[in-house]
């Protein structure tokens, strides 16, 4: 069976509860939250307050009203991007970012991309001194979708409060694994993806407000509420709430957020950690293996064989593991770590992995290495 390490994109296995709850709440209760007072309907209603309300507990949000449900986290990256730079200004955003916050930071175009050092780190007095009169948002990833390095957001939250500035944290790559606090990180926003470490299914995620009246929504239509006015409703959630909502969904992620908090953030993140660092201890072990990044960092080890392409060294281990190979929607983050010729080879590990996994990959790469310098 192929090994299965591209957690960093998704987790593919799921707690049983998450099948169960998806399954039961499609077949039994797929009623259309807000469209109408039936038992039904109300009950969907229900099934979403309850998964905002144990988000709000997971990330330590006062209102759970102001999270909204979103596909992925991309479309909550927009939605917090485009909303809060519809009347023009300057955003910051880093080297380390996602496509998913660089590409609508390049709509407006009045952006400046603070640099990070070769392990991938944005250094917080840097996020400083980029910022001018006319700047309206500071965006960070909590850690590299490439490398996994774990960025100073606290301090980084810190510099947008002294600022007055709105702090836009994505939590793409540690929601679920390390804790997020979004009193002491001071977020004004944060962007999440249900799909990956808080174990809900594909296209979850969302994005929490604090301040819902300073932001426009990208998307307005039909919410259920206020149906007598043409105008998009003021209140929350359902300012950001237009169409019908993938109910059943986000129910299931709401058994991923119990399932996580069963076990601790800080235990999954333990333990995940020390999968990663045992495969990165065998690469770095190996002559002609190059591992990038640092120490502080999440599961995700990036790194090279010799002087191959990463395609080149996905191409060999076809079959045997799923790794992720290339730029991984992150450019910039390959031209900080010093790979934007040939991206990196990167693999990211998760709570269902196991030591076996581990020896399974170090000898795959092995093989690899060695053929390579034979």
């Amino acid at each position: 069976m192929m090994l299965y390490l591209d957690n960093a994109a998704t987790t593919l296995k799921k707690p049983l509860s998450v099948y169960a709850t998806l399954f039961k709440s499609t077949l039994f209760s797929g009623g259309n939250a807000g469209r109408g007072g039936h038992k039904m309907s109300m009950d969907a209603v229900r099934a979403i307050v309850d998964t905002q309300d144990l988000i709000a507990q997971l990330f330590n949000i006062k209102k759970a009203e102001n999270i909204v449900f979103t596909q992925n986290a991309t479309y909550a990256l927009n939605t917090a991007i485009l909303g809060t730079m519809s009347n023009g200004g300057h955003i910051v955003v880093t080297e380390m970012d996602h496509n998913s916050v660089l590409r609508p930071a390049c709509l407006p175009g009045n952006y400046t991309v603070v640099k990070a050092d070769k392990s991938g780190y944005v250094h917080a007095e840097d996020v400083e001194k980029a910022v001018r009169k006319d700047t309206k948002l500071i965006v960070c990833t909590h850690a590299s979708n490439v490398c996994g390095t774990i960025q100073p957001v606290y301090e980084i939250g810190r510099i947008a409060k002294k600022h007055k500035i709105p702090f836009l944290l994505d939590v793409a790559q540690t929601a679920g694994s390390i804790n997020i606090d979004a009193e002491k990180m001071n977020a004004d926003m944060i962007a999440f993806p249900g799909h990956k470490g808080l174990m809900g299914p594909l296209g979850t995620g969302g994005l929490y407000v604090k301040s819902p009246e300073e932001l426009a929504p990208l998307v307005t239509g039909g919410t259920g509420s206020n149906s007598e006015s043409v105008s998009q409703p003021e209140f929350m959630p359902d300012k950001f709430h237009s169409g019908t909502m993938n109910t059943p969904a986000i129910k299931a992620l709401g058994a991923g957020v119990k399932y996580v908090m069963k076990y601790g953030v800080d235990v999954i993140g333990k333990y995940e950690k020390m999968l990663s660092e045992k495969f990165k201890e065998n690469l770095m072990n190996m002559d002609n293996v190059t591992v990038y990044g640092n120490d502080n960092s999440v599961a995700t080890v990036a790194f090279n064989v010799a002087n191959l392409g990463s395609e080149e060294v996905f191409e060999m281990l076809k079959g045997k593991a799923a790794v992720r190979a290339g730029y991984h929607c992150a450019p910039l983050a390959h031209r900080a770590i010093g790979t934007s010729d040939r991206g990196a080879v990167r693999a990211s590990f998760g709570v269902f992995n196991s030591k076996n996994d581990v020896a399974k990959m170090t000898d795959y790469v092995y093989k690899v290495s060695k053929n390579v310098s034979g």
